[in-house]
């Protein structure tokens, strides 16, 4: 059975914000984790603290690191690098959620705005970053 993701955030108040306001989980348990998880993450020293969200079905965990650092450049990986592409949410209002992701520090990618007809029915996608560059598809699939 499928348990989590996990998501490591620059900010982690600011994170819990974006996913709560912009696309609807709320917060669920958090825990500070030390040291006895270090082996498990494979670093020397781990110091944060660990932020559940939930929504429906599907839980994120949310990992803010005070030590180590957080790495890397808050930026979006291509699509085609192998791992983990994109986080994808069917929303009902695409531009009142794009609204939201971009008023809380996410960016929305017009330029991949894609919108066509599937038998009879419209379809609307767009792709947006949250804050530390995390893909995010939108997809209107219609009633």
């Amino acid at each position: 059975m499928f348990s989590h993701f996990g998501i490591c955030v620059a900010d982690l108040d600011r994170s819990l914000r974006f996913y709560c306001d912009a696309l609807g989980f709320v917060p669920a348990e958090s825990h500070e984790i030390g040291n006895e998880f270090a082996r498990l993450m494979e670093l020397d020293r781990v110091e944060l603290r660990s932020q559940f969200i939930r929504r429906e079905e599907v839980a994120i965990e949310l990992l803010g690191f005070a030590e180590p650092a957080p790495l890397g450049d808050p930026v979006r990986r291509p699509i085609n690098q192998l791992g983990l592409t994109h986080l994808s949410f069917r929303v009902d209002d695409l531009e009142g959620t794009a609204a939201r992701i971009a008023g809380l520090g996410g960016t929305v990618l017009e330029q991949t705005r894609t919108r066509f007809d599937f038998s009879g029915t419209a379809l609307d996608f767009v792709y947006c970053t949250d804050p530390d560059g995390v893909r995010i598809e939108l997809m209107d699939l219609g009633s």
